[in-house]
């Protein structure tokens, strides 16, 4: 029934808002479709609340529901679109209309990133995006693998590109779908073939940019592990900057183009042919001044004395012995004469000393016919032999008398 009320006897507000609470909580749950506006999350509460709009009349409503309906819905971003199952209530207290949302899915782009995002989740936590496993690309490689469209703009910017910057490079190109539902499998199948390759150094999957469908091969989770397998160096060049499937996570090096891949894979002929030239200039500099400072060193050493004249330190030394010589013979001379001086001298004494001088002034030893000396009287008697010995002879005598002298008399003492 509806409500009747006048200026006298109006209704009371809350049976209003009552009834309106009634008529609009009878409408039950449905599913709408709306665009994320703004998302709110509060840490730590049981209660989230976001607003959504039509994608295309400006009809916005504030919706609240759980953290956990939020969690599954995946991660939501704003601007994205969505189906929300959601019942209307009307709050009593503030009479604000409201949407309890039990239960929101992303829907067509949103619905395929939030599933890309799950798959990337998932191999992230296996360790298939680790760093630790990126292998380097070879610096100048045998010959490069290309995975592409055939006829298409990214094989003729690759190919063009690589023998642009290094005309001796060989390829190996494998085609395979890039678009549509057997372009994954395909892709894999020609990174399996160009891995084995004995000689393929380097593989590049190439491109051009799409929308979101058109790249969703290249986050399939078969090619995208099919490359995590590979052993050869891996790189992607899909899309354009903006677009980055899952394999350019996997990938060794993603390249923002396949324009930027060639460059990647091989240097640049004519950049390394002046750094080359620029290193040969650098060592011829650094040998030349190497020499003129060792011919600097040399020509200081030349000028020393000793260098210009090596016979000099030579002639000093002869000098010097020479001069030792001198000085050692001098004082051999000297000693020699010091040592003659004193021999004379002893000479002399022992000459003087000697029986031989006494002789020699006209004194006789006088000896016994037993041949022993006579020193006194008192060794003779008369009649008996003695024999004199002069300087030039001995005389044969005998004793005629012998007379004995008192040793205390004035002749005796005045002879001594």
């Amino acid at each position: 029934m509806p409500l009747t009320s006048s200026p006298e006897h109006p209704q009371p507000l809350r049976v209003v808002v009552g009834a309106l609470k009634d008529y609009i909580e009878r409408t039950g749950a449905i599913w709408v479709e709306g665009q994320v506006i703004q998302l709110t999350r509060r840490a730590g509460s049981a209660v989230q609340f976001l607003t959504l709009r039509d994608k295309l009349a400006e009809v916005s409503v504030k919706v609240s529901t759980s953290t956990a309906v939020l969690d599954a819905a995946g991660p939501l971003t704003e601007g994205q679109l969505v189906a929300a199952w959601v019942h209307p209530t009307l709050w009593s207290k503030s009479g604000q209309l409201t949407f309890e949302c039990r239960d929101i899915r992303p829907t067509g782009e949103g619905r395929l990133l939030a599933h890309l995002e799950a798959t990337k989740r998932r191999l992230q936590a296996e360790g298939l995006f680790s760093p630790d496993l990126k292998k380097p690309l070879p610096v100048l490689p045998r010959r490069i693998g290309l995975v592409t469209a055939e006829a298409s703009a990214a094989e003729r910017d690759v190919v063009e590109n690589i023998r642009r910057r290094w005309p001796a490079a060989r390829l190996e190109i494998r085609y395979a779908l890039m678009q549509g539902p057997g372009a994954a499998q395909q892709v894999a199948d020609a990174l399996g073939v160009l891995d084995r390759h004995p000689e393929v150094d380097v593989i590049v999957v190439a491109r051009g940019g799409g929308s979101l469908e058109d790249l969703l091969p290249f986050s399939d989770e078969g090619l995208v592990r099919a490359a995590f397998a590979c052993r050869t160096p891996l790189v992607s060049a899909i899309g354009h900057e903006t677009d980055t499937p899952i394999l350019d996570l996997v990938a060794d090096v993603r390249a923002s183009t396949p324009t930027d891949a060639a460059k990647r894979v091989v240097p640049d002929a004519a950049a390394e042919a002046e750094h080359v030239a620029q290193a040969l200039a650098g060592a011829r500099r650094a040998i030349g001044h190497r020499l003129a400072a060792e011919q600097r060193l040399l020509d200081d050493l030349r000028s020393r004395p000793v260098l210009r004249d090596p016979a000099a330190s030579l002639d000093i030394a002869a000098e010097r012995v020479h001069d030792l010589t001198g000085r050692l013979r001098r004082a051999l001379a000297t000693r020699l004469d010091t040592e003659a001086a004193g021999l004379e001298h002893t000479l002399a004494r022992v000459r003087a000393l000697s029986p031989r001088a006494t002789l020699q002034r006209g004194y006789a030893i006088l000896t016994g016919d037993d041949g022993r000396t006579i020193t006194s009287v008192a060794d003779v008697e008369p009649d008996a032999v003695i024999v004199a010995r002069l300087l030039d002879g001995e005389i044969a005598a005998s004793v005629i008398d012998v007379d004995p002298h008192d040793p205390h008399s004035p002749h005796v003492q005045e002879e001594a």
